[in-house]
């Protein structure tokens, strides 16, 4: 077998993992979230997720990987015996059905900075502009061009592909979100924004909670890229004297910061142009937001810049999920990566055509994969680690740290026990949700198309 491919260094390793959390998750789907949920308090229930759930499954995977040195089916094949052996293909089917979505909405932005750059976002007709956009024969083929870049990166490999080019989109992205948030600070309406985002109501926490705590954790794991085998795949090229919990830190924080910064840019943008921000739902910035762009000074360019931005991090998070269906190809069936990376990715092309065509298969494919797959990979992984496998967990995670001592221990406890009940009530009230929505909204589109 040829020796296995491994990052360069460890910036390389932390900002492929950032890029990869830093995404659509941050700047599409985090602030129409905030919007839908009650403002401040989703952000504060958000928050306390992330640090946790969000961390500790990090190190769940993290650990995983590393010690198995393969993909999530790989990874499970040689820790498990019988039905754990199973788990990963969770994670690899996660992570094939979200980017087949998550390209189509990523062709969006594309469009949308050609649109900012030709000066056209318009206030009065911004839903008439976002259905031209989002579904038909140009959401096809933004769908493709977006596949093809994604496939010509992860076909250059871990080093000159992967590494290479996150290295340059990951500081872009820092850079530009701190000057946005910095230039609508100045707006007017934007101490409003401010309260609204960042001034949770008890009551709204205490009266909400059943319906914001699913929503703030499918964030949280979407956001992170739990629970779709992209951790436990970059993991798998790290050496054994990294320390993981480091890392972990690291990386958590550096999304949360970015997502956080993506509300600080929204909201003052939306309250200056006057529109309510749980108005629009998932269209949230390529409608509210392109609204209120056209009502700015120098909103074209503004909007191409921010679209620009959103793009940038939609291809950083897309190269590391679709890096782990071809590590599957690559450690598993002995197919070479070019071959592989091009076979999948025409397949999940083909996958995500009927999301470009029609917008109800976005949530279709959202609500299955997102609310369910990645708690249910994640809240699986986490019994096996901290039920079958703990002692070696336990080691696992001490390369690397000096003296780790009860902290490791205490880490354990907390996936076994905390962890896992929180992943069990949240599985069971999404794909509550998600039935909801079959039943519901999918039924009558069934009913009125076929």
């Amino acid at each position: 077998m040829a020796q296995r491919e491994s990052w360069a260094t460890r910036t390389g390793f932390i900002l492929a993992a950032v890029g990869s959390a830093v995404g659509l998750g941050n700047i599409w789907r985090f602030p129409y979230q905030v919007g839908e949920q009650g403002g401040a308090a989703f952000l504060f229930i958000y928050l306390a997720l992330i640090v946790m759930v969000g961390f500790p499954v990090i190190l769940v995977e993290f650990v995983v990987g590393r010690n198995t040195e393969r993909n999530p089916v790989g990874a499970l094949k040689r820790l498990g015996t019988g039905a754990w052996t199973k788990i990963g293909w969770v994670f690899v089917t996660a992570g094939f059905v979200i980017l087949s979505y998550y390209s189509v909405v990523a062709g969006w932005t594309l469009r949308y900075v050609l649109i900012g750059l030709q000066g056209n976002y318009t206030a009065d007709s911004a839903p008439d502009q976002f259905g031209a956009v989002a579904s038909g024969l140009d959401a096809v083929v933004l769908h493709a061009v977006f596949m093809a870049a994604v496939i010509a990166i992860v076909a250059l490999g871990i080093e000159r592909g992967i590494e290479l080019s996150v290295k340059l989109m990951v500081p872009a992205i820092i850079v530009i979100s701190l000057g946005l948030a910095a230039y609508v600070f100045t707006l007017d309406g934007a101490a409003d924004a401010y309260a609204y985002y960042l001034s949770p109501e008890l009551s709204t926490i205490t009266a909400e909670w059943t319906t914001i705590l699913p929503a703030a954790a499918a964030q949280a794991f979407f956001t992170l890229s739990l629970g779709m085998g992209v951790m436990i795949t970059y993991a798998s090229y790290l050496g054994e004297d990294r320390n993981l919990a480091s890392d972990a830190g690291i990386i958590a924080g550096l999304d949360t910061f970015i997502a956080f910064t993506a509300g600080l840019i929204a909201f003052p943008i939306l309250f200056a142009a006057g529109i309510e921000p749980g108005a629009s739902g998932p269209a949230l910035i390529f409608v509210s937001l392109a609204a209120a762009f056209a009502e700015l000074p120098f909103g074209g360019l503004l909007g191409a810049i921010f679209f620009g931005t959103v793009a940038i991090a939609a291809l950083s998070s897309a190269i590391s999920i679709m890096e782990v269906v071809v590590s599957y190809l690559i450690d598993e069936q002995g197919i070479d990566r070019l071959p592989a990376t091009v076979a999948l990715g025409v397949a999940i092309f083909l996958v995500g055509v009927p999301a470009a065509l029609d917008l109800i298969f976005i949530d279709l494919y959202d609500g299955f994969a997102n609310s369910i797959l990645l708690m249910l990979g994640g809240l699986l992984l986490s019994i096996f680690v901290g039920w079958v496998i703990p002692d070696l967990a336990l080691e696992e995670i001490s390369k690397g740290i000096k003296n780790v001592g009860s902290l490791g221990s205490a880490w354990v406890w907390f996936v076994r026990v905390p962890v896992v009940i929180a992943l069990i009530a949240l599985v069971a009230l999404n794909a509550w949700d998600y039935y909801g929505f079959l039943t519901g909204g999918f039924a009558e589109w069934l009913s009125t198309n076929f």
